[in-house]
């Protein structure tokens, strides 16, 4: 087994922003606390463990003993759960939707960041305890994001009209996509794995959150992987302060309106706040609260609240209120001893949007972290990428450059004009020049005939690449379909296919095989060979 890795801008498939955090541009400095290496983490460990008080750890634990009650869990899940009392541990955090079967693999490489996070600084600091833990999106409400997963090409879906939170939806209808996957899997030992672990987590499970759970502690708790459920009244609870603080003086959208401001000098911004940032949740409904005419409004519906009986429906009822992707991460950060939110490139761009924010509301800011990303090749097409003569970064380039750039390097005619452009640009420099010392009217049809020269050459030198590449089909048709089997859909594969696929050939030694490789503090795209 061999890692090979390459920087994160080289592969093109990051922006700006997450490759300059990485590279600590000062232009990002102000827009996070500490920096992901292991100083930045003994820093963490002090503020959070300042600001973090015992009170909230007791009402943590009886949440998520709670949570998990009828759930078989790891001797090592409910060691971490239980020493999350003590004022030594700390957790490391990632978060995801409900995906159906895990959705696409970076669902994986997420939580193994996040347990071996875990692992590498309990070696560094090994008087103080560092748990993992899993933080189910249970209250979102983009239903069409998650209720499929893609199998060998194929979108496998679960067809059913959803309203409100996806981890109260009912798991109905499930029989019909385990039949669907099921005919796909084969019968393999690890197809046949796969049916009944599909089956345990849809068909005995009644909603959605229920059988995400089990899903993911059926393929992580031996790790020691704590989840969590914010939609939860006692930890809502300790959130009414916040809650109250929004609907009366809308802090959070003026602290992020303000550093969006900044941040757009450089950077495109990811989401924008509303006045507030609140959804009201109940059975089968999850609608924004609009304050308009002195009252406060349930989109879409004909609740209304007076300002007393909003704050007295908080007071009551804090579970339902439900933080936006604005809010979520500050909810998090108040309910966990947390010093690290782990996730993509997406997400920990509007993480940047909210250090002022946090700031104002007296919340410690995390360590942000950018998943593990990874490539996998089989050493079959490790022959066929080096008979093609391809390098790995090589693999990264769009599909048309990189056929280009091969089919250049292998034909026995120069396709490359760039010689003669050169020779062209020099001749009607000094043309320029005369024209410059004779008449300089003259300049303007000089430079309209340089430019359709140049087009010309370019013209010609694409005619002569096209010719080529018929003529060398078959090195072309080999790239393609080379780069379209581990980059699907010209996409990164981790955005894309399901551990399904990768089971199918691994088996169990799959996720153990990422854990033993995968380095959490990297910090570079990884490409495993297997």
């Amino acid at each position: 087994m061999k890692v090979h890795y390459i920087p994160f801008r080289k592969t093109d498939y990051f922006s700006n922003l997450i490759c300059d955090y990485i590279e600590k541009k000062s232009s990002l400095k102000s827009f996070y606390q500490e920096y992901p290496d292991l100083k930045g983490f003994s820093s963490q460990i002090k503020l959070k463990q300042d600001s973090f008080e015992n009170e909230k750890r007791k009402v943590l634990v009886n949440s998520l003993l709670k949570q998990n009650k009828g759930i078989e869990i790891s001797d090592l899940t409910a060691q971490n759960i239980n020493i999350l009392k003590n004022s030594n541990t700390f957790t490391i955090t990632t978060g995801h939707q409900l995906n159906i079967f895990t959705g696409p693999l970076y669902f994986l490489y997420k939580i193994i960041t996040t347990i071996n996070l875990t692992k590498v600084l309990k070696k560094e600091f090994p008087s103080y305890n560092f748990v993992p833990v899993y933080w189910m999106a249970t209250e979102d409400h983009d239903f069409e994001e998650i209720n499929y997963f893609n199998f060998k090409g194929k979108k496998i879906s679960w067809n059913i009209e959803s309203n409100g939170a996806v981890g109260r939806l009912e798991t109905t209808g499930f029989d019909t996509v385990y039949e669907e996957f099921s005919k796909l899997l084969g019968d393999s030992e690890n197809a046949t794995y796969l049916k009944e672990l599909f089956k345990n987590t849809y068909l005995k499970h009644r909603n959605l959150s229920k059988a995400t759970r089990f899903l993911v502690n059926e393929l992580f708790g031996m790790y020691g992987l704590v989840i969590i459920d914010g939609d939860d009244i006692e930890l809502k609870k300790q959130f009414i302060p916040t809650i109250k603080d929004e609907l009366l003086h809308k802090t959070s959208f003026k602290e992020v309106t303000a550093t969006n401001t900044k941040l757009e000098e450089n950077y495109n911004i990811q989401v924008n706040p509303r006045e507030i940032n609140l959804f009201y949740l109940n059975k089968n409904l999850r609608e924004r609260i609009v304050f308009k005419n002195n009252n406060y409004l349930i989109n879409n519906t004909n609740i209304v609240f007076s300002k007393s009986e909003i704050l007295n429906e908080v007071s009551k009822y804090p579970d339902r209120f439900s933080p936006n992707v604005i809010m979520r991460p500050l909810y998090q950060e108040t309910i966990l001893p947390n010093l690290c939110y782990i996730g993509g490139g997406g997400e920990l761009a509007y993480w940047f949007q909210l250090k002022k924010y946090f700031d104002t509301v007296n919340v410690v800011f995390p360590i942000l972290l950018l998943r593990n990303s990874v490539l996998l090749i089989t050493d079959k097409q490790l022959t066929k990428i080096g008979k093609l003569h391809i390098t790995l970064p090589e693999l990264f380039l769009k599909q048309e450059e990189l056929i280009s750039k091969k089919i250049k390097e292998i034909s026995d005619i120069n396709i490359d004009f760039t010689h003669q452009k050169e020779f062209l640009q020099q001749q009607f420099n000094e043309l320029k020049e005369l024209a410059k010392q004779t008449d300089i009217s003259f300049l303007g049809a000089v430079n309209a005939q340089e430019k359709k020269q140049l087009n010309g050459l370019s013209y010609l030198e694409k005619r002569l690449l096209r010719a080529q590449k018929r003529k060398l089909s078959d090195i072309v048709e080999r790239i393609k379909i080379l780069q379209d089997n581990l980059f699907p859909n010209q996409s990164l594969e981790e955005r894309t296919r399901n551990f399904s696929e990768m089971y199918l050939k691994l088996g169990d030694q799959f996720i153990p095989m990422l854990i033993d490789i995968m380095q959490p503090l990297q910090l570079e795209f990884s490409i495993i060979e297997y």
